[in-house]
């Protein structure tokens, strides 16, 4: 038999076929055949391309149910609570984006930066989990302490703060923040970038850089710097204007050739007389490298200032720009 007869009635019958249709032909409808859209000889193509859109519309639902029903990112958080021993484990949870973690007054928590570090949560501290994406993790730090160790390529973790944004750049370091939105960053190893609308901090190992509500970041200095030069700083920072002269003329004096950190971020940060006194102070200490000047400097180049920070011997300084061109956060 033809395959033919089967679909439209030519070429050679079966006798098997003719038997089967002579028993069902009182059964056949006397009613026009419906009129169909013009096809080929075979319709399977159709079908399956039917059947194709079917299984393609199944999926898409299917997708999209399954993302719906997928859980938040989170991490995870070990609570600890304080005994005479030292601690113990009090509970281990799920932090999930937009969600806040709370410590008490006799409580921490250890907390699971994703894969690319961990957080330890002092007593008394109050922060929310704001991104905990692939490519970025991000906290919101209200008030209290906490340990950041972090492994990961740097511009992958982000601390916000009241008053500045916390930049890991491959390290380890404690910020603090107080009831008023103040805060403080202590370096233990690595780099941190601490930086407000512009106002950009570079913070390396053993240095710490303080930070205020409407000011931002203020001037990194070394944790081992004298009491005089840190307090002089914190004037010129962030105290009256009419007392910058003063507290720079203070803080210039006792400034040391490790001190240059402090200086070279006030290059960028006052103007006037005051730049040209840390200026004239810095290049007594460390020696402009060929092609920076004195006008240059003072007149803002940023080439020239990443020449001398280089000068220092605290690395390039170029790749900090190259990297925030790339950043994810």
């Amino acid at each position: 038999m033809s395959d033919d007869y089967l679909w439209d009635g030519s070429g050679e019958p079966d006798p098997a076929v003719e038997r089967l249709e002579r028993a069902l032909s009182p059964l056949r409808s006397a009613r026009p055949a419906p009129e169909l859209p013009a096809t080929g000889r075979r319709p399977f193509g159709g079908m399956l391309a039917a059947l194709a859109a079917a299984a393609a519309f199944l999926l898409a639902v299917s997708g999209l149910w399954v993302t719906a029903r997928r859980p938040g990112a989170s991490w995870e958080v070990t609570r600890l609570a304080s005994t005479p021993s030292g601690g113990s484990v009090a509970g281990v949870e799920r932090l999930r984006v937009g969600e806040w973690l709370e410590t008490d007054v006799s409580s921490r928590a250890r907390v699971k930066v994703g894969a690319i570090g961990q957080v330890e949560i002092e007593p008394r501290t109050r922060l929310r989990l704001v991104d905990a994406g692939a490519a970025s993790h991000r906290i919101a730090l209200d008030r209290g302490v906490l340990h950041a160790r972090i492994w990961a390529p740097p511009g992958r973790f982000f601390v916000d703060t009241p008053s500045a944004v916390a930049v890991d750049l491959g390290c380890e370091y404690t910020l603090a923040v107080d009831e008023t939105g103040a805060g403080l960053l202590r370096v233990s190893s690595g780099w941190v970038g601490f930086e407000h609308e512009g106002r950009e901090s570079f913070v390396p190992r053993g240095a710490a850089c303080a930070t205020r509500p409407g000011k931002g970041p203020g001037t990194p200095y070394y944790e081992d710097a004298s009491v005089e030069l840190t307090g002089a700083l914190s004037e010129v920072d962030f105290g009256p204007a009419a007392d910058r002269a003063d507290a720079l003329r203070r803080l210039l004096a006792t400034a040391r050739r490790k001190d240059a950190l402090s200086l070279w971020h006030l290059l960028a940060r006052l103007d006037g007389a005051d730049r040209i006194a840390v200026y004239d102070r810095m290049a007594a200490l460390v020696a402009p490298p060929d092609g920076v000047t004195r006008e240059g400097v003072l007149a803002g180049d940023s080439r020239m200032l990443d020449r001398w920070w280089e000068a220092l011997g605290l690395g390039a300084a170029g790749w900090w720009r190259r990297w925030k061109i790339d950043s994810p956060g």
